[in-house]
């Protein structure tokens, strides 16, 4: 038998879905498993990827594409139970609500609902595939769980949140040979940081904080999401890697 460790890093015959792949850091973590050989499902929500061609900066080459709209609680439970195997589950999506819209509670249940809610919704409803597969969850949140962000409580709450099911479910659910790891990461150009990457004098102020003085990319976030479904990490779950630069260092 082949040790996974010849070649870690290749996900032939796996399968991956990637929730809230359509764009941004998901939409470069489902490549990063496609070029590496793994048959690799995006989720979004509009009703066909094309939807997505001219708005966003997404690539659906190679990619199978599912609607699914996760404001309706059971549309994940409904996606799993025609979806067949799985062997990694990776939960990208994600929303914010900027000029202090989360400081009211429609503002406040529409992230929270999304950004913790959903990923509950979906990591038990593929559960049992991932269990038969021995396989791996990784959960996608941001630094801003880790600090304070001023104008949107419900962000950094929700992936407080987060991370912190993320430690749960990696002790919960090791015992049916599930691995729950977690990115965390920091200043990416997605339509969720374009109040910041799209502004010179903002982006300036912050890249000045990151050590490494630069921006991450969605195939940093790819990286980082390929160590944690592989052997390489296979003593590890529960954790959630910061993947910033150094931003969260001081």
């Amino acid at each position: 038998m082949p040790d996974p460790l010849d070649n870690p890093l290749d996900f032939t015959a796996k399968r991956v879905l990637v929730i809230g792949g359509s764009s941004g850091i998901g939409n470069g973590i489902a490549h990063g498993f496609r070029a590496r050989g793994a048959s690799v499902t995006v989720t979004g929500t509009r009703p066909d990827f094309g939807d997505y061609l001219e708005a966003e900066d997404s690539d659906f080459t190679g990619l199978d594409y599912r609607q699914l709209n996760l404001t309706d609680r059971e549309a994940a439970g409904r996606l799993a139970a025609d979806f067949g195997p799985l062997d990694v589950l990776v939960l990208s999506q994600g929303t914010v609500r900027y000029g202090r819209q989360e400081f009211a509670r429609e503002g406040w249940d529409a992230v929270v609902d999304i950004n913790l809610n959903s990923v509950m919704d979906a990591a038990s409803a593929f559960h049992p595939a991932l269990a038969e597969a021995n396989g791996a969850i990784i959960i996608v949140s941001s630094v801003a769980a880790f600090k304070s962000t001023i104008g949107t409580p419900a962000y950094a709450a929700s992936k407080a949140g987060a991370a912190s099911l993320t430690k749960t479910l990696g002790e919960a659910w090791a015992r049916d040979g599930i691995r729950v790891n977690g990115i965390a990461p920091g200043l990416v150009p997605t339509k969720l940081t374009s109040v910041t990457t799209d502004h010179p004098e903002r982006l300036e102020a912050s890249l000045r904080k990151i050590p490494l003085r630069r921006m991450g990319t969605p195939e940093d976030m790819a990286g980082a999401a390929l160590f944690l479904a592989s052997p390489l990490s296979a003593y590890i779950t529960g954790q959630t890697l910061v993947v910033d630069g150094g931003l969260t260092l001081s």
